[in-house]
């Protein structure tokens, strides 16, 4: 048996259609395609795209360098975490070759940052994410005064607006190498923190590369795997005057 439709059924049909594609186009846009510091739905956030060009030397960065231990009230701007987050593990070829060197190209360490008081950013803990060079927010509210105490009670963890963590998972890299590979581990977070190092001064940002701590106690407060190990707090934010 066959049924004719009217011309109105046909548009209330087309309609319909239209609707139900759009739905699904929206709920298939790519994690972190907002505005720069808005969480998406998958609880990331995009950040600022890194720049590749700036107006300091190496040579001016190497030797004005400095460790910073006391920090303004001021924001970290987003635009500079961004930055010192790309300077840490960012990706800089369509490989996924990264800005620090890694044996065999295995890449095992992980970066976090603890927030307080970041311009865009509610405070809490989040996970870079190298590939789309966006955070993931793990922990929803400040963490800094347990890190200050989990860091015996240095004050630079508490007083500056974020603090860079950089874990590794030494797995990744002696199941290669052997127990050679936690060398190798060490020898990359020292490449990655010095590359922070370098970028903060060239943003005009302090910091200092902590390494005096409670591993399980920054495991705990932070909120890491268990396969991950804390190898450097780096407290960021500008210096005071």
């Amino acid at each position: 048996m066959q049924f004719a439709l009217s011309t109105g059924a046909l548009l209330l049909i087309a309609t319909a259609c239209i609707i139900a594609a759009g739905c699904m186009l929206t709920s298939q846009q790519p994690a972190g395609s907002g505005n720069a510091g808005t969480p998406s739905l998958d609880n990331s956030v995009a950040l600022p795209a890194p720049r590749i060009a700036g107006s300091v030397s190496v040579e001016e960065a190497l030797a004005a360098r400095r460790s910073v231990r006391e920090y303004a009230k001021a924001p970290l701007p987003l635009s500079g975490l961004s930055q010192l987050l790309w300077a840490a593990q960012g990706i800089t070829d369509p490989a996924g070759l990264r800005t620090a060197p890694s044996a065999g190209a295995l890449y095992p360490l992980e970066v976090y940052v603890a927030c307080g008081n970041v311009s865009g950013l509610s405070p809490g803990v989040y996970h870079y994410l190298p590939q789309s060079h966006a955070l993931e927010k793990s922990i929803d509210h400040d963490v800094r005064d347990d890190l200050y105490r989990s860091a015996l009670r240095q004050p630079a963890i508490r007083d500056a607006p974020a603090v860079i963590l950089i874990a590794a998972d030494y797995n990744r890299t002696i199941r290669k190498y052997g127990e050679r590979g936690a060398r190798y581990v060490h020898m990359e977070a020292g490449h990655a923190s010095e590359n922070v190092y370098l970028q903060a001064y060239a943003l005009g940002i302090g910091t200092v590369a902590i390494g005096a701590f409670d591993d399980r106690s920054v495991q705990s407060v932070l909120g890491l795997p268990q396969n991950e190990v804390p190898l450097y707090l780096m407290p960021v934010g500008k210096a005071r005057m």
